[in-house]
């Protein structure tokens, strides 16, 4: 097998996380952190590139890392125009796209810029792999109800697909062959139907589905019009920043922390427990109906993320799913790093064609 290195890259919110891949076999990994104050001096998003930039190269340097030998450097695709999944070259189409946040502003979009960056420093390739936008939706999940808007098909599209393909080599199925729900459970919630490897319906995190840590997910809409014209907000960037940064658990209790909910519960915090209940309550709700979409026929319901390390909250869901008789997997955390070098090794191996971004 030949040796091809490969620098891996998902920002988020407050860290970019970073790993080497020698082929898709992970040689070093770092968590980038960044201080709030680091942050916040920053306008957009897109304003953190050259900062966060700084970092890597930090992190290559203290790891002593041979650039001149690295064959792609990978970047978590962000909120780009709908598109199929797989690998894809950073294009310049694809790099004003991500800059001016073509389907809003997300930690993400820095994912391609941060490659093609580096890449370009390094003259090698920059991909990304399976980004947010991915849109395999079927068209009668497109409709909204109201003819001015449109459902969007924006997941955690990244973990979901390396999940799935995850469980397909454990059960030793053709993921083409299978349908499957998974609910990837983090700072925001997406529950997706896949209908043979396909994501043919999802709540979109940032605007439905459950509420989650940081995020409101669906609210009363006649209430939420008449909080926008309360007077309590200035602009609509205000009140996107209420509904995706200061809903959810820090909206209730003012902890986005997960273990910090659970002692409270412990301590018998009756509000801590009645949220905590509201949101499996809520999960499930949202697994049903993704089910639903699949004629109640799915190998398995996966849950997957970050908040699926915690046993107290899986065994609830667990609970509620359990009358269904489809058996239940938990892959906790999120493997995008390695799922990005597995997409990367999939083109430089020949397994695949890289694809171009063409999506105006």
């Amino acid at each position: 097998m030949c040796f091809l290195l490969i620098l891996t890259i998902n920002p988020g919110s407050t860290s970019t996380k970073v790993a080497l891949f020698d082929n898709s076999k992970e040689l070093l990994r770092e968590v980038l952190r960044y201080s709030n104050e680091q942050i916040e001096q920053y306008n957009c998003i897109t304003d953190q590139l050259s900062f966060r930039i700084e970092s890597i190269y930090e992190f290559i340097k203290q790891n002593n890392v041979d650039t001149s030998k690295i064959e792609a450097v990978v970047g978590r695709g962000g909120l780009l125009n709908p598109m199929p999944s797989g690998t894809y070259n950073i294009n310049d189409l694809m790099k004003e796209h991500l800059k001016i946040g073509v389907q809003g502003e997300h930690a993400s979009n820095l994912g391609g810029l941060m490659a093609s960056s580096l890449a370009e420093q390094w003259q090698t390739k920059a991909y990304i792999v399976d980004p947010v936008a991915v849109d395999e939706m079927i068209d009668e999940a497109r409709i909204s109800g109201i003819p001015q808007l449109k459902r969007k098909c924006l997941s955690h599209a990244l973990n979901i697909k390396a999940v799935s393909h995850r469980f397909a080599n454990d059960v030793n199925a053709k993921l083409a062959n299978i349908n499957l729900v998974i609910a990837h459970l983090g700072g925001g919630i997406s529950v997706v139907p896949l209908k043979q490897g396909k994501i043919i319906d999802v709540n979109n995190a940032n605007d439905m589905g459950p509420f989650s840590p940081e995020r409101a997910g669906t609210v009363p809409a006649g209430d939420l019009v008449k909080l926008c014209f309360s007077g309590e907000y200035n602009n609509a960037k205000e009140i996107t920043k209420e509904l995706n940064k200061k809903s959810g658990l820090i909206g209730y209790l003012g902890t986005n922390d997960l273990r910090e909910v659970e002692k409270m519960i412990k301590n018998g915090n009756e509000n801590a427990n009645k949220v905590w209940h509201s949101m499996c309550y809520q999960i499930v709700k949202e697994i049903g109906r993704m089910l639903t979409v699949l004629h109640g026929e799915a190998k398995a319901i996966i849950l997957t993320g970050g908040l699926a390390y915690s046993k107290q909250l899986t065994n609830e869901i667990a609970e509620y799913l359990n009358s269904f008789a489809i058996p239940i997997r938990i892959y906790p955390g999120e493997d995008e790093l390695i799922a990005l070098a597995e997409g990367a090794y999939r083109v430089l191996s020949g397994q695949e064609q890289a694809k171009e971004y063409t999506f105006k």
